[in-house]
């Protein structure tokens, strides 16, 4: 066959056939009388051999040594070539995540693509003070799209920048919590609290309904984020863990706190007193916890919690006893 026919049928230019030849992949068997290049059928399988190699990401030279070198061996070439892969795909990825968000914040000419472009790159920056900045431009300049607030809160670890960062997020407007309800399921605590510390701050329905989750996560961390939180919010199923936050020392000043603004109604008080005196009897509180337990009472009306003062201020532990006796003269003022 003459390289037009061969060009026709292999679908690669008769240009690229010379290319070939010149590097020496492959070369016409034969020529005619008249000096053109005439190519047999095993010219051609060899031509089909090299597109098949080239649609795998191979160089023409790794395709050389492929099909010339006996001793080649696949494996090492088709490892770096997977690892190529994913190098571009991710690379890949990352442009058309950065595309999207520019699409999401709804640009209305070049400088407000630039804007964005500038505060996803200050996110992404390696000086806090920069992502710091950025978090806080993303409300008062140009609309940073809530995706990238959520992935930069995940991931922050600087304390000022992620309080920026959640402050930015809770004014993004719609989707941060069905976002940041998936950080609630990565396999890594330190992001799981990030997510609750964020859902903390927004006040909808969804993320009340996100935190009562975190309650039952397997991390005390995560768990002593949300309880406070949704004690603030008047949800009682976090009265429990409050107190044994309180026991375990996590937070207890915030758990206690967070038991006082829940004890709104009487039996809602008289709930949270039996559940801190009833740690309070058990045998295995030890002193320090029992002395938290008396000072939690402090913010709890009713007759429920001033006969557990009364009591505590006669307990055989000397702290105990001071505390309970000082909160009871306090309560008296009031």
């Amino acid at each position: 066959m003459l390289i037009g026919e061969v060009a026709r049928r292999s679908g690669v230019s008769a240009r690229m056939l010379r290319h070939y030849e010149s590097l020496g992949l492959v070369s016409p068997s034969g020529r005619t009388g008249s000096g053109y290049r005439e190519y047999s059928a095993e010219d051609v399988q060899r031509i089909f051999q090299i597109e098949s190699l080239r649609s795998l990401g191979m160089s023409l030279r790794e395709i050389g040594r492929a099909l010339d070198d006996p001793t080649f061996t696949p494996s090492g070439l088709v490892d770096d070539l997977i690892r190529q892969t994913r190098e571009r795909i991710a690379v890949e990825t990352e442009l058309l995540t950065r595309l999207q968000r520019i699409d999401a914040a709804e640009p209305g000419g070049w400088e407000d693509v630039l804007q964005v472009v500038a505060l996803l790159r200050a996110l992404g920056s390696t000086s806090a003070d920069a992502r710091q900045r950025a978090a806080l431009s993303s409300v008062e300049e140009v609309a940073v799209p809530v995706e990238a607030l959520v992935e930069a809160v995940l991931s922050e670890t600087e304390p000022n920048v992620a309080g920026a960062l959640r402050w930015a997020l809770a004014r993004a407007g719609e989707g941060g919590t069905a976002l940041l309800a998936k950080g609630l399921r990565s396999p890594v605590a330190e992001v799981r609290e990030r997510a609750v510390r964020s859902l903390a701050e927004m006040p909808d329905a969804e993320a009340t309904a996100r935190l009562r989750d975190a309650l039952t996560d397997s991390d005390a961390a995560v768990r002593s984020q949300a309880a406070p939180a949704l004690g603030t919010r008047g949800v009682a199923d976090a009265i429990p863990p409050l107190i044994d936050m309180i026991v375990e020392g996590r937070n207890d000043v915030d758990a206690a706190d967070a038991l006082g603004a829940l004890a709104g109604d009487t039996a809602t008080a008289d709930r949270i007193a039996a559940g801190l005196v009833d740690r309070l009897v058990g045998e295995a509180t030890e002193a320090p916890a029992r002395a938290r337990l008396a000072q939690a009472l402090a913010d709890i009306p009713g007759t429920r919690a001033s006969r557990a003062l009364e009591e505590l201020s006669h307990d055989a532990d000397r702290a105990v006893a001071l505390t309970a006796t000082y909160l009871l003269r306090l309560r008296g003022t009031r």
